[in-house]
């Protein structure tokens, strides 16, 4: 059972429709989908919104602490609220597919996510699920940072948003497990034509964080909705990849 869900990406209007913030779009079009609001908590360092259902709290965060210190927001309200690794789905951006495709998986590594690597050090597992929206790869290392930290063309964000939709549709399977059904849903369509960004160079390069930005509106309304790594150093300096 998922009992907790996280977006990253960056906050601030300047990051707010950028590939690096499509963490933030799912879980806000999650939030209007389940009837509920984002509000600032000082304590867990983010947006939260909670939602009571039958078997207990679901909770929702964006972490506002900038891309590679997201570990801190998640850990402090996970610690609070005695969520388990495996009670949680991170919603993110990924490199490595283009955008109309996502995948679901539990575990793994990084893939030089900050976002996702200062999260495995702060909960000291890397047991939490991971729903990877994809944003294409710019072609060239060297321009990883510019890219995720750029708006996606019109026909690369038309197919993100329909990874949105197509996951939100699936969110009461997702909650339940990840169950075979959900991850069927999640795995079930390719990118539309066109829509896909290069892909990435052979070997991969180091990708810079993923998500960014404040909360824009997605247009998203259909929805019905392994390894432990040290802690985070902690003179680290908040970024947005």
């Amino acid at each position: 059972m998922i009992r907790l869900l996280v977006g990253l990406g960056n906050p601030g209007p300047e990051y707010e429709d950028t590939r690096h913030n499509v963490g933030f779009w799912w879980v806000d079009a999650a939030a209007r989908a389940l009837g509920t609001r984002l509000v600032p908590e000082r304590a867990y360092q983010g947006l939260v919104a909670r939602v009571n259902r039958p078997d207990g709290p679901l909770w929702l965060l964006e972490p506002q602490t900038y891309m590679n210190l997201s570990g801190r927001s998640v850990a402090a309200l996970a610690r609070f609220f005695k969520i388990e690794p495996g009670q949680i789905l991170v919603v993110h951006d990924e490199l490595d597919l283009p955008p109309g495709q996502m995948k679901i998986k539990q575990g793994g590594g990084v893939a030089g996510h900050n976002g996702l690597k200062d999260i495995q050090a702060q909960l000291g597992s890397a047991d939490f699920w991971r729903l990877r929206i994809g944003i294409g790869h710019p072609g060239d290392r060297a321009e990883v940072a510019n890219w995720v930290l750029r708006k996606p063309a019109p026909g690369q964000r038309e197919a993100m948003l329909a990874c949105l939709d197509r996951s939100l549709q699936a969110l009461p399977q997702l909650l339940e497990g990840p169950t075979a059904p959900a991850l069927a849903a999640i795995h079930a369509r390719p990118a539309a034509p066109g829509a896909q960004g290069a892909r990435p160079p052979k070997p991969k390069g180091t990708a810079a964080g993923a998500g960014a930005a404040a909360r824009p509106d997605t247009g998203v309304g259909t929805a019905a909705i392994h390894a432990t790594t040290s802690a985070a150093e902690p003179d680290a300096k908040e970024g947005p990849t």
